[in-house]
């Protein structure tokens, strides 16, 4: 997956369910959200919110992770991010080591603070979500199996990012799982490392990482 696709702070970036729930955002206004952990759209393409991702499967979190060597210019504003997936392709990864049509993962990024009741040292997370963003395998629909939806607030619908974004690129070349970056993953990478499905591009980085050594 998707870890981090997401603007903030550093890098870049089952059928459908044709059913869906209202979703409220304000006390005015309502969307639509997918009433099943299976990926669902709305007649112009864009993906319908996961109404329930925090009752998924919690994969990791990480904080002010970056892809580049340069130094974040954010250097007063630090950000967690925390990963979700849905329970059937879960499971299904734990079983084969990869994952199956419809996975729908959610990368959701929250603020850091440290000045707050009796916490003393170290950060927590904020209590609203800063960034919101999906990548999804659904192979029926999507030109490269895999794409990565952006979202404005877990409540909105996710816009398609295009197939040419620097996201796609990353994922492809150190992806250790299908496209996704199961390294950051602590609880799937004993799961991948016993299946042997790591891809030949992690092999690759982690070659080379334990030759700069």
């Amino acid at each position: 997956m998707l870890r981090k696709s997401l603007a903030i702070p550093a890098a870049i970036c089952i059928l459908a369910a044709a059913a869906a729930v209202r979703f409220p955002i304000h006390a005015s206004k309502s969307v639509f959200a997918a009433s099943a952990a299976a990926p669902a759209y709305d007649k112009g393409g864009d993906m319908l919110p996961p109404s329930n991702y925090r009752e998924w499967i919690f994969l990791t979190s990480g904080i002010d992770m970056s892809y580049s060597a340069k130094t974040s210019e954010m250097k007063d504003h630090s950000i967690f991010d925390n990963v979700f997936v849905n329970p059937e392709a879960y499971r299904s990864f734990l079983e084969s080591g990869t994952w199956p049509d419809k996975t729908v993962m959610v990368l959701e990024a929250r603020e850091a603070h440290s000045k707050g009741s009796i916490n003393q040292s170290g950060h927590y997370q904020s209590g609203e979500a800063m960034g919101f963003e999906v990548h999804v395998k659904d192979e029926g629909r999507l030109p490269g199996k895999w794409a990565f939806f952006s979202f404005d607030s877990p409540g909105a619908n996710g816009t398609l990012i295009p197939q040419g974004a620097p996201c796609y690129t990353c994922h492809a070349a150190h992806t250790a799982v299908d496209t996704t970056f199961v390294q950051f993953y602590p609880t799937l990478l004993p799961i991948a490392t016993k299946k042997g499905t790591f891809s030949p591009a992690y092999l690759k980085d982690e070659a080379a990482q334990g030759a700069g050594k």
